[in-house]
């Protein structure tokens, strides 16, 4: 298996100390876990080299190989902590997969299993953007609401009052005349490993964007599970 010559690691983040929504990674939707989400959709495609799971969880260790997961390793203690940095996350999986089945990947995918609205199509066009701009790495955005933008955004002085987070931000908040702004959605990322493994480097530089168009949902809250059913249901979004 291959992507246009490439070799593609695909590999699923899901350590065990959720704090938001607890057991976050084993929670289900559409009657299956966000994990098994995750794995149907790479299962999907017949060019992903490797598909592995970095947890420090025993338990969902266990639902991954139920779910069609390669389980290489438990991920180190240190790589499990609340301030353990992705990249540092990704960096260990890759490197140990190479050394445990024997070749090098040219790319691979990070998939959050906290982004269970994305399809086979997303990681296909994260690999071929990343391929056919020769860049470093590409990620997934959605346009940000305009009520959610920094020319929209407050926060508190220290005597309580309310100030706009961008100076003069009330006075040029007009929907009209706000930018387009992007953020993150956790859908997929996608890195060469010479950004990744030579550079250190996951979207300080040259990473293209993969603008999302449709409604998507990154579980981080209890009630996000609930808006992710109703979306996947009403969208039919199958994986």
């Amino acid at each position: 298996m291959s992507f246009k010559n490439n070799n593609i690691l695909a590999v699923i983040p899901a350590r065990g100390g959720s704090k938001g929504v607890l057991r976050k990674n084993l929670r289900h939707i559409q009657g299956k876990s966000l994990i098994a989400h995750a794995a149907d959709c790479v299962n999907q495609l017949g060019w992903i080299d490797a598909l592995v799971l970095s947890s420090d969880d025993d338990e969902i260790c266990a639902h991954a190989q139920d779910s069609n997961i390669d389980v290489p390793f438990i991920r180190p203690e240190e790589l499990s902590t609340d301030d353990a940095k992705s990249i540092d996350v990704w960096k260990h999986a890759w490197l140990y997969c190479e050394d445990h089945y024997k070749k090098k990947f040219d790319i691979s995918v990070l998939l959050e299993p906290t982004s269970p609205m994305r399809t086979p199509e997303d990681i296909t066009n994260a690999i071929t953007l990343l391929i056919e701009k020769k860049s470093f790495s590409v990620a997934s955005v959605s346009k940000t609401p305009g009520h959610y933008t920094p020319h929209k955004t407050l926060q508190l002085s220290e005597t309580g009052f309310i100030d706009p987070y961008l100076e003069g931000g009330i006075k040029h908040s007009i929907r009209q005349q706000i930018p387009t702004y992007y953020h993150r959605n956790g859908i997929c990322y996608a890195t060469t490993r010479e950004s990744l493994i030579d550079k250190h480097n996951l979207m300080e530089q040259q990473c293209i964007p993969l603008v999302i168009e449709r409604p998507v949902v990154n579980i981080d809250e209890e009630i996000d599970l609930k808006l992710a059913e109703v979306l996947l249901n009403e969208l039919s979004i199958k994986q």
